[in-house]
């Protein structure tokens, strides 16, 4: 009785370990997958009508596939997704851009689907330093842009602040195309403006706009034309922040 006491508490003592592991271990890959997926607003894995290109890796806010893959995304999703019941309600993509430099570029789609609360943003582009493409999934309230820029000038001017009056002159049509598709593509906003550090300013030849931007906090983007509220997108930030 003593021996069967004795393996009784050496049993007990076993399972105890393997109960703490598999604890310790189902909470490492809840916070490794909580970290993987930590920056997206929405995560296709988890819906069965928002397929994942095969190869496609998440990284915290997008995902990525090794070398040049964009054109075969882009029409996957385009033959994938309207299959699936959904609706196409903008895109633009480098297919339509002649220049073949601006190729990187990749494309951009918003999709809608009846029972689906918000757009669906996906887009891609290839990061030519890294060698891979990136691929971003987003969910968003459905919007109202104005298109404030029709046609890209040959040329703008960047203030770095409100006040300063010296302009740097931007002659990169690439440059031009990506800051005017990001205007455009912000949203009408018609709520309150709430204050931002710092202010940029862009002066086309037929409108200037201001850009209130701070941190991680969205953006402001006003001029005659009215109010957008757009992402804090480093990308769009880039381009204007001339060092």
């Amino acid at each position: 009785m003593k021996n069967g006491g004795t393996m009784s508490k050496k049993n007990w003592r076993i399972i105890g370990v393997v109960v703490i592991l598999l604890i310790i271990s189902g909470y490492s890959i809840q916070k490794l997958t909580d970290e993987t997926y930590q920056g997206m607003s929405i995560i296709p894995e988890e819906h069965i009508d928002i397929p994942l290109f095969d190869g496609l890796e998440p990284t915290e806010h997008q995902y990525i596939m090794k070398d040049d893959h964009w054109r075969n995304i882009f029409y996957f999703y385009m033959e994938e997704l309207p299959y699936l019941g959904w609706e196409l309600a903008h895109v633009e993509s480098a297919l339509d851009d002649k220049h073949a430099e601006n190729d990187w570029s990749g494309f951009r789609t918003r999709w809608r689907k009846d029972g689906f609360e918000g757009e669906l943003w996906i887009s891609a582009q290839y990061n030519e330093t890294e060698n891979q493409t990136e691929v971003m999934f987003d969910k968003t309230d459905i919007i109202h842009s104005t298109n404030w820029i029709h046609s890209a000038p040959e040329s703008i001017c960047i203030y770095q602040s409100a006040a300063n009056q010296n302009c740097t002159k931007i002659t990169d049509k690439s440059v031009i195309e990506q800051i005017s598709s990001s205007i455009n593509e912000a949203m009408d906003w018609n709520k309150e403006v709430e204050s931002r550090k710092n202010t940029l300013v862009i002066e086309y030849a037929d409108i200037k706009i201001n850009v209130l931007y701070e941190g991680d906090k969205g953006m402001y983007l006003q001029s005659e034309k009215g109010i957008k509220l757009m992402k804090p997108e480093q990308e769009f930030l880039d381009l204007l922040i001339l060092k």
